[in-house]
C-alpha cells in the first residue's frame, strides 16, 4: 500500500542518480529502493540507503516519481530528511540532512537523537 505523505525528500540531483542506478544493465527489477537506520556508526545510527527486499515491516512511499520502502519505525528518526547526491572532485556520494540528528559525525552517515 502506498503512503501519500513522504518522510523523506530527494534532490534533483539525488533523484537523478537513484534512476542512473536503477537503469543500470542487470539490475535485480524485484528490488525497492530502501531507506532506513540501523544501530553503529561513531554516533550511534546509520543511514541506510539501497536496493533491498520489501518486507512485512515496510511502508511503501512516493517522492515525485520515486517509489521507496522504509520500516516503519524509522520514521522516527527520519521525518524531514533531505536526500542529496554530489559529484564533485572532493566528494561523491549521498549526502543526508536529518532535522532530528542531535549529533552527527564527520563522515556525515553517522547520527544520534
Amino acid at each position: 500500500m502506498l503512503v501519500a505523505t513522504s518522510p523523506v525528500s530527494f534532490t534533483e540531483s539525488a533523484l537523478t542518480e537513484l534512476k542512473r542506478l536503477k537503469n543500470e544493465e542487470g539490475f535485480d527489477t524485484t528490488k525497492s529502493l530502501r531507506v532506513g537506520v540501523k544501530g553503529g556508526g561513531c554516533s550511534g545510527m546509520t543511514y541506510v540507503l539501497g536496493f533491498d527486499e520489501k518486507t512485512a515491516e515496510d511502508e511503501e512511499y512516493s517522492f515525485e516519481d520515486l517509489t521507496f520502502v522504509m520500516n516503519k519505525s524509522h520514521g522516527l528518526y527520519l521525518f524531514g530528511m533531505k536526500i542529496d547526491w554530489s559529484d564533485g572532485l572532493n566528494s561523491r556520494g549521498f549526502t543526508f540532512t536529518n532535522p532530528n540528528a542531535s549529533k552527527t559525525c564527520g563522515c556525515g552517515t553517522s547520527f544520534s537523537v
